[in-house]
């Protein structure tokens, strides 16, 4: 039973080094640049073992997404328990997504798709992040007992503005962070009372 139980952690272990090893890459190289190789090359391991933990290099970015939307989940959900009320909540919450982006940029690349070809289908673990801030925007909007409807377009009004200002970081030269910060402020702060008014 011993030897069964480590060759578990021996085969988790690879695992988690095939994906320590790729992130590096990438951190380096940029995502063109990743390749099972070049993967099985930093881990000192043949090409085809790498295979036999992930079929492609598809299933590895896959992965990838899966742990930063984890990481993601993580961070605000760490920035909701840090605030009283649910206005403070939800700018805080904003606020570590914006943090996040830049804390881990290449994942926060894979995981939405900026300026990154990948399979990108929808990955299950997307979802926490979605529910934490739609049930913070509810708890705005209570006095308005809002409709499941209302509630995600406000959460896709954050995203639309957050999300592009992000991209428009990454994929261009950026704004000064003065700019940045005096955008995000005003844009949190104005979809947030738009939040209590009622329509």
């Amino acid at each position: 039973m011993a030897s069964k139980d480590r060759i578990l952690r021996q085969k988790e272990e690879t695992k988690k080094n095939i994906l320590i090893a790729a992130c590096q890459i990438v951190k380096t190289d940029g995502w063109q640049g990743l390749s099972m190789r070049k993967i099985a090359d930093k881990i000192e391991y043949t090409a085809p073992i790498i295979y036999e933990y992930f079929s492609n290099k598809e299933a590895i970015l896959q992965e990838m997404t899966k742990m930063g939307f984890v990481s993601l989940t993580k961070y605000i959900q760490e920035a909701k328990n840090s605030a009283e009320n649910s206005a403070d909540q939800l700018e805080a919450m904003w606020m570590a997504y914006w943090n996040f982006a830049f804390a881990d940029k290449e994942m926060y690349q894979v995981m939405f798709g900026v300026e990154v070809s990948c399979c990108m289908e929808r990955v299950p673990e997307a979802e926490a992040p979605l529910l934490l801030f739609t049930s913070v925007i509810r708890e705005v909007m209570k006095g308005q007992n809002p409709s499941d409807e209302s509630v995600k377009q406000k959460y896709f009004t954050f995203f639309a503005v957050i999300h592009g200002l992000i991209s428009i970081n990454i994929v261009g030269n950026g704004l000064s962070d003065n700019i940045n910060n005096q955008i995000l402020k005003d844009a949190i702060g104005g979809i947030i009372r738009s939040l209590t008014v009622a329509n």
